[in-house]
């Protein structure tokens, strides 16, 4: 099948940066091209900044090496979307990387076209450390526009799909949102924005979004409960109203386990734990409900002591009374 010369020369290019050294009648071979249209080939890498070194020998060869100068990056628009993608997540990921994310992330925006650099500016969200159902896919058009009305502080119009994964019904009216930023948490995309027929804050999946073109008038965005929309999400996948920040557990309470802290903080998840002078430990640790939390605590498998509140102990009382009528029946 005949190739144009510009997808040949990225075929060239991506064969030279998968070994150090190539023989030209290989590279011909590869290609389907005769090894005159390879020398060719690679002068024109060569003009476009891209070093390639010829190698010598009874074959004749040539060799990428790294140049002073980063040539033209040969990417595809839906590949600036991924890239651009990977480097925000890296940059809050707390791996120690953050600082040469953002500055790889600085490096590709700059070497890009005005067009892509207008769309990979407009690609903006806010990530939640967060164990879940893992990741869905989303539309890189929808992330896109999404973002583009979070940037813009337009109102968005747009369909939401039910949870049974049926799509949007078309009688329905789009949905009016002020959209404030987008959350990635544990794979899944979401959109935070204050619904304008709902009259309050909002958390969408953004794989069940269809967004609506065109947009609506532009906003002045609100406070967001807890301080950033980051910090508002984790709150609520808690359960928490999300105005107490995102650490905030609804019900949190401190228990004495008769363990000592070595065995119970691998497994205290953002609880905190306290060595005492006896061998065991005190654990302070939140779930969305009193009842949850005691039997959250019960996977230690040990004597548990409640320090407080009342309520805590209460819900030992109710885990007691349905455990003894489940062996009852």
């Amino acid at each position: 099948m005949p190739t144009t010369p510009t997808s040949r020369l990225l075929d060239l290019l991506s064969l030279l940066q998968t070994r150090r050294d190539w023989p030209g009648a290989v590279l011909a071979d590869r290609l389907g091209i005769s090894h005159r249209t390879v020398r060719r080939d690679v002068d024109r890498l060569r003009e476009l900044g891209y070093r390639i070194e010829a190698t010598m020998g009874p074959d004749g060869g040539y060799r990428l090496d790294a140049g002073a100068e980063l040539p033209p990056l040969l990417f595809d628009d839906d590949q600036v979307v991924a890239l651009t993608v990977a480097l925000q997540a890296a940059v809050s990921t707390g791996a120690g990387i953050e600082e040469a994310a953002l500055r790889a992330l600085t490096t590709v925006r700059q070497v890009m076209p005005s067009r892509l650099r207008h769309r990979l500016d407009a690609l903006a969200f806010s990530t939640v450390p967060r164990g879940g159902a893992g990741p869905t896919q989303v539309r890189t058009d929808v992330l896109v526009a999404v973002s583009t009305a979070v940037r813009a502080r337009e109102v968005l119009r747009l369909d939401y799909a039910s949870r049974s994964g049926e799509g949007a019904d078309d009688d329905r009216p789009p949905r009016r949102v002020e959209p404030h930023d987008l959350v990635v948490s544990a794979g899944r995309w979401y959109l935070l924005g204050w619904d304008l027929d709902r009259d309050d804050w909002r958390i969408f999946r953004a794989d069940r979004i269809t967004p609506r073109t065109p947009t609506g008038p532009r906003f002045t965005p609100r406070p967001v409960p807890g301080g950033t929309a980051a910090t508002y999400v984790a709150a609520r996948f808690k359960g928490s109203d999300g105005t107490a920040g995102a650490g905030a557990w609804p019900c949190t309470g401190t228990v004495v386990l008769d363990l000592p802290a070595g065995a119970v903080r691998p497994f205290a998840g953002d609880g905190t734990v306290e060595p005492l002078d006896d061998g065991r430990c005190r654990l302070t640790s939140g779930a969305w409900s009193w009842v949850a939390l005691a039997a959250s605590l019960n996977r230690f498998d040990t004597d548990v002591e409640v320090v407080d509140p009342p309520e805590l102990r209460a819900a030992f009382g109710v885990l007691a009374r349905r455990n003894a009528a489940t062996v009852a029946r």
